[in-house]
């Protein structure tokens, strides 16, 4: 009869080896990840090199170190205990040599997660340690599952390291491997096919597994109702309590930023101040506008500077104040939601709620905010399941929930086709005019923005170039970008002839002014819809012009002109002028030269 004992031996070590390196791999790959020392590259090396070297070296290593001159087994010598030639020796070596795929396979699963989740589990209160284990950890499960299981096959399918450490005693450290080489080379062939074919049928298995695990266990669709009553238990919720000493709500609403911090291609360095009015931050893509707000959330740290909120302290340089992002009254609408995709609609809202709350509670909180939102009986849903105009107004209504004293939109509708961005506009203004905290609203849409925020900040590669009421920012900007990044597409360098008159060098005419000509004149401009087409030249600053080309939306025209001459091409023109089609019809059939003004009050006299 084929003595079947290597096959229990195996299993024993494989599984033991396996617990043991689920635990260590896990530990060590969350550790790694924010983990920046310079010497990340060699501890990366050294946690992964069993996966590189032959078994035998491995073997030879950890000879040297649990043998009776080895370092380890000295120690342990010491206490009686030897390690070589004994169960413990395989489970040992199978536990080195299965460790490298536990730990590459956990650190992949860890990476693989959006960092916009983690980042907005800090905002909503939790500590690290919640994070990772509500959030990493599930989400990671996929990746978490097939590194058990390949780590479990690679442990069972150890033989050098093992029989090097652990020698080859029958009913003690001779695992399936061992004996299938041992029974091949003393001719016992019909013993050593058995052993491999349960070794097929055992790999065979953990391969399908790691399969349907990844497939399954990825689909958090697929588990309708799992878990709804776990993050609405006040216990495991991040909870983020409220601060002994936050202002009462008669306290002045007010954000105080002034910090600096050095980037690759420029220093941010901003000022501003701003209460329950809500502030838009406009500039182009790359211009720190994102990062603004990543600081005041705790997200980013500034190099030097101080931000307070209602009094309350958030980040000091001098006084070596940085708070936690948990810590940190903050609300934080990330450009893509950071809805937590494994947890219910009901679960992402009652992440973030402020703690001492019953579990009825939360539940009628959490109806309210949906209700607030729109989006009434979808609280058992996942995020996957509603469209992204309904994630929008839930990750809105996590925001509120948490009870913050400022919120941070960042281009919240970026993501959203034209009908649903008019949509969750409106939704959002009629929740802003009711919310009782700062607003700072970032967004590319210079529409958008105006109708939204009543003040502007408007910031070019990491400075403000300009604060203050949206009205005075795009009737009277003091600076060329800042008028170029509020929409104005018509510039011209220009020098002062007189007080009242001015020369546009690329327009080639002189044009009066109203408005006092700065000493720090270098540009005029003059925004495209305000340009005007007279029937006579009787005004000042009216010039022949002939068009050079067209452009069409469907509402309006873009008219590109060329002023007191024909174009030569299409590309030969001064200035856009921006119609309405029914003034276009009228102007179509008109003769060239066309007539055209350039309004003295809006003319735009800009510094560099």
């Amino acid at each position: 009869m084929t003595d079947l004992t290597p096959i229990w031996i195996s299993l024993k070590t494989a599984t033991t080896a396996t617990v043991i390196t689920f635990f260590l791999g896990i530990m060590a790959a969350r550790w790694m990840l924010g983990y920046r020392g310079k010497s990340k590259g060699l501890i990366e090396g050294l946690l992964t090199a069993p996966l590189v070297l032959p078994p035998t070296v491995v073997g030879f290593l950890l000879l040297l170190l649990f043998g009776r001159n080895g370092f380890i087994g000295q120690i342990l010598d010491y206490f009686g205990v030897t390690v070589i030639f004994s169960w413990y020796a395989t489970v040992i070596a199978s536990t080195v040599v299965a460790f490298p795929l536990m730990y590459k396979t956990a650190s992949g699963a860890f990476k693989q997660i959006d960092a916009s989740l983690i980042a907005c589990a800090r905002t909503l209160g939790a500590s690290e340690w919640l994070i990772f284990w509500r959030i990493m950890l599930p989400l990671a499960r996929p990746g978490l599952i097939a590194g058990t299981l390949l780590a479990f096959a690679r442990a069972l399918g150890e033989f050098g390291a093992t029989l090097m450490l652990a020698g080859s005693i029958p009913g003690k450290t001779e695992t399936i491997p061992i004996a299938i080489f041992f029974a091949a080379e003393g001719g016992a062939m019909d013993r050593a096919l058995l052993l491999v074919i349960i070794m097929l049928v055992i790999s065979l298995g953990v391969i399908t597994a790691v399969n349907y695990g990844t497939e399954v266990n990825g689909d958090y669709k697929s588990k309708p109702g799992r878990g709804r009553l776990f993050a609405l238990c006040p216990k495991m919720s991040a909870k983020r309590k409220k601060p002994l000493d936050y202002p009462v709500p008669q306290a002045k609403i007010e954000l105080i930023v002034d910090i600096q911090k050095q980037l690759p291609g420029f220093l941010l360095d901003v000022s501003f101040q701003t209460d329950q009015t809500p502030l838009g931050l406009l500039g182009a893509s790359g211009a720190g506008k994102s990062l603004i707000l990543r600081c005041i959330a705790g997200l980013d740290s500034p190099d030097r500077g101080r931000i307070v909120l209602n009094g309350k302290v958030l980040f000091d340089s001098e006084r070596g104040i940085n708070l936690p992002p948990r810590d940190r009254p903050c609300g934080f609408l990330f450009q893509n939601y950071a809805l937590f995709p494994h947890l219910t609609i009901a679960e992402n809202i009652a992440f973030g709620m402020q703690s001492g709350k019953s579990r009825r509670e939360i539940k009628q909180e959490v109806e309210k905010q949906l209700i607030a939102v729109d989006l009434p009986g979808i609280s058992d849903r996942y995020p996957g399941e509603i469209s992204g105009g309904q994630q929008q107004r839930v990750a809105l209504a996590r925001a509120k929930a948490s009870e913050p004293g400022i919120m941070l939109l960042d281009e919240p509708f970026s993501a959203l086709d034209t009908y649903l961005r008019d949509k969750q506009e409106k939704l959002l203004r009629n929740n802003l005019i009711r919310y009782q905290g700062v607003t700072l609203f970032i967004t590319h849409n210079l529409e958008e923005a105006y109708r939204v925020c009543p003040q502007l900040l408007v910031v070019d590669r990491g400075e403000a170039i300009a604060n203050g009421i949206k009205q005075d920012i795009f009737e009277h900007p003091r600076n060329f970008r800042t008028a170029q990044l509020t929409g104005c597409k018509n510039f011209s360098r220009a020098v002062a002839i007189s007080e009242g008159q001015v020369k546009a060098i690329d327009w080639n005419c002189i044009l009066e002014v109203i408005e006092p000509v700065p000493k720090s004149l270098e540009y005029v401009g003059i925004r495209a819809h305000q340009l005007i087409f007279p029937d006579t030249d009787n005004e000042a600053n009216t010039f022949s012009c002939w068009l050079a080309t067209i452009s069409e939306t469907q509402h309006r025209m873009t008219l590109y002109l060329k002023l007191n001459q024909p174009a030569d091409s299409p590309e030969d023109y001064h200035l856009q002028a921006e119609v309405f089609k029914e003034k276009w019809l009228e102007l179509k059939d008109r003769p060239f030269p066309w007539k055209i003004q350039l309004n003295s009050l809006r003319i735009m006299l800009l510094s560099a």
